[in-house]
């Protein structure tokens, strides 16, 4: 992703220390709510009349928006090669069962986002013993929400680390879709294993997750981006059709910390938020 083009604001305030327990990370600082508004105002700026087509994320319960930039939807993710799965720490779409606000984070896409908005019991709560994907924004712990994106491409190519793995030689343009599933974090063996989660394997000629989830609402399909929050202040590039699923699917965190230990992906800690795309000349309308 893009590094974000960083804008001094004079008039920009931190707000109020939040505490390590919230944000798993020693001495953070919320940023204000007018860092966010010149973030947007910078992406308005960046991308109006030069073309830019849809952006993400959005809030999927909501599919307005004006922006003219028409591409065709891409095939079923079962007729297209699993190329890259990753997760983001609080999801990045707004809707479903994932509506909190985390809050506007470092300003840099961390601890941000939003979180499920369901209630989860006392006793899957309970802490777990080992860090958990560390790294120097935090680690996860139980009640953590995350994002998970399974990116397909139509070009002929095999799963590996980075949005890189989509491309191909052969094909400069092939399209991309992500399929989106929202997991909240449980100290529960009976919740689903993320390890079977991101299973690969061959079905039908192609590379496929071959377990992603088929019992969490139908998922909203609409037109976008890429996403990552390098892409706060400027335009993503890139089409993707995306489905993302309404509804949110516990998972137990010791198998997304042992996924993160090794994966053939180099995933090892979850990626930053882009802020939420509401600009409606940056928004597609429904599919």
């Amino acid at each position: 992703m893009k590094p974000i083009l960083m804008i001094a604001i004079a008039t920009a305030t931190l707000t109020s220390s939040v505490s390590a327990k919230d944000n798993h990370v020693e001495g953070y600082l919320a940023v204000s709510d007018q860092v966010i508004t010149a973030q947007r105002a910078e992406l308005a700026e960046n991308t109006a009349r030069k073309g830019f087509g849809p952006q993400s994320p959005r809030d999927i319960d909501s599919l307005v928006g004006n922006n003219k930039i028409i591409f065709s939807q891409a095939p079923a993710y079962t007729q297209m090669n699993l190329c890259n799965i990753h997760f983001h720490k609080n999801a990045e779409h707004s809707g479903g069962e994932f509506t909190t606000y985390a809050g506007n984070g470092d300003g840099k896409g961390y601890s941000t986002g939003f979180k499920y908005s369901g209630s989860i019991s006392k006793k899957d709560l309970l802490p777990v013993k080992q860090a958990i994907c560390p790294s120097e924004h935090g680690n996860l712990i139980p009640g953590d929400t995350i994002e998970l994106h399974y990116v397909h491409s139509t070009a002929q190519v095999s799963p590996g680390p980075t949005l890189g793995a989509c491309l191909s030689e052969s094909v400069k343009n092939p399209q991309l879709r992500v399929e989106t599933q929202v997991f909240v974090l449980v100290n529960n063996a009976k919740a689903l294993d993320f390890g079977q989660l991101t299973q690969l394997g061959q079905s039908n000629g192609y590379h496929q997750a071959l377990n992603i989830p088929s019992n969490t609402g139908d998922a909203i399909q609409y037109a976008g981006s890429t996403t990552g929050p390098g892409y706060n202040e400027q335009g993503s590039p890139l089409q993707v059709s995306w489905s993302v699923r309404p509804k949110v699917a516990q998972v137990n965190i010791a198998t997304v910390g042992k996924w993160c230990e090794s994966n053939v992906f180099n995933e090892d800690h979850a990626h930053g938020v882009r802020n939420l795309v509401t600009n409606l000349e940056l928004l597609s309308a429904g599919q």
